[in-house]
């Protein structure tokens, strides 16, 4: 894939990425995810103290897949080393983009007023490898 074609790939519908981070103790972690993209960075919203939170804090390289499950199948497979927003007002303002992708504007800005907390974040990967299949049928 192109990164035009990666790009649309990625904002087709309301996929949800799968991150995986890796705890303390070495065993993996997966989680799906909403998420958005900035130019190619991907950018998603969770709670510090998560599991892929506390995971991110302790180790920020990541791997996120997000797939598509109907024949042909196709992916984008994306690592990288995740930063962190903290910033309460840049982090609403990302979750509302975010919960708008999936839920339209007026609904996602519902959701993010009653699911939005302290400690919420926005983690943000910059892709550093990426991998990405559509296969061609015919």
């Amino acid at each position: 894939m192109s990164p035009d074609q990666r790009r649309t790939f990625l904002l087709e519908g309301t996929r949800t990425a799968k991150v995986a981070t890796t705890r303390t103790d070495g065993r993996p972690h997966v989680a799906p995810v909403w998420f958005d993209l900035e130019g190619e960075q991907v950018l998603f919203w969770t709670d510090a103290s998560s599991v892929k939170g506390r995971n991110i804090q302790w180790n920020p390289q990541v791997a996120i897949c997000v797939d598509d499950d109907h024949p042909p199948f196709a992916f984008v497979l994306l690592e990288g080393r995740a930063s962190i927003i903290s910033d309460p007002d840049e982090v609403r303002e990302c979750a509302q983009r975010i919960a708008a992708r999936y839920l339209g504007v007026e609904d996602g800005r519902a959701f993010v007023e009653r699911a939005f907390g302290i400690g919420d974040i926005i983690v943000r990967v910059p892709p550093e490898h990426v991998v990405a299949l559509y296969p061609v049928v015919g």
